[in-house]
């Protein structure tokens, strides 16, 4: 009932007055995704974009905490976005279909943005939001800046080491993952594949400590600590002897971030003996 009246109501608000918009390009944006919020931000004009998710202001899973503190926070919500009046809602491939089917019903046009699973994602993903919000110039820039860095930093030579990705539940990432691609570019060997996870999944210990790669590379666990974290200290890791790196916001979201990450993997790959520059 409550659900009918809020979308009776904002339908007929929509027949008083829609959102607001002018010309092709969006001049009030909100996005509802970290990855968009992230993209959105490095991508958009002075004044273009009104309002991020409120994950965007958090340092557990963003890269950009402080640049997010600059706008209004927003958590997803059909009426509140509806109510900021935007011209253009920015989404992600998992949001809930409700609230964009809602949104668009009320005649605001939304663009749906998939997770990056690559690194050529990031070019991918930075035109298309260039394209999106009009600003395809300042999108070719960042393009170019990603990809010189990426090759200043892609490892092409020297050993590979191995390693392994390994989350909470011992989840771990294969080759075809952005998590994967960012292991590679480092110069590591991803023991995924070999370990029958080429699509990522469950890894269980036992099968990790047989690998006994020469670094592993773990999610930090959130405050409260879950029992899904708890295989993250367990002491058969540390017998493995490998070298640790973290996990951290860089690897979220197909952003030029996550050459941050990649710079970190080499970083790792050096101390366990790589002299490459």
């Amino acid at each position: 009932m409550r659900a009918g009246r809020s979308l009776t109501a904002l339908v007929l608000a929509g027949l008083m007055g829609g959102p607001a918009g002018a010309g092709d390009r969006p001049a009030r944006v909100v996005s509802t995704n970290l990855c968009t919020d992230q993209l959105a931000m490095l991508v958009a004009g002075a004044g273009q974009l009104h309002s991020v998710s409120y994950l965007a202001a958090d340092p557990r899973s963003s890269s950009m905490p402080e640049a997010a503190a600059a706008y209004p926070l927003n958590h997803g919500r059909a009426e509140e976005i509806y109510l900021m009046r935007p011209d253009l809602v920015l989404s992600g491939g998992f949001a809930t279909r409700a609230t964009t089917d809602m949104l668009r019903r009320l005649g605001i046009r939304v663009v749906v943005f998939q997770p990056a699973s690559s690194l050529d994602d990031v070019r991918d993903r930075l035109t298309r939001m260039g394209e999106v919000l009009g600003r395809e110039d300042r999108a070719a820039e960042l393009v170019a800046a990603f990809d010189a860095r990426l090759a200043a930093l892609r490892a092409t030579d020297g050993d590979r080491p191995s390693a392994a990705l390994y989350a909470a539940n011992g989840y771990t990432s294969g080759d075809g993952s952005l998590a994967g691609q960012i292991l590679a570019a480092a110069g590591f060997d991803n023991i995924a594949d070999e370990a029958g996870y080429p699509n990522g999944g469950a890894m269980p210990l036992e099968v990790l400590a047989m690998a006994r790669p020469d670094a592993i590379v773990a999610s930090r666990p959130y405050p409260g600590r879950s029992r899904a974290e708890s295989v993250l200290d367990h002491p058969a890791l540390a017998a493995i002897g490998a070298a640790r790196g973290h996990i951290d916001a860089d690897w979220s979201c197909g952003t030029p971030h996550v050459l941050d990450a990649v710079a970190e993997m080499r970083a790792l790959r050096r101390g366990i003996g790589d002299d490459a520059p």
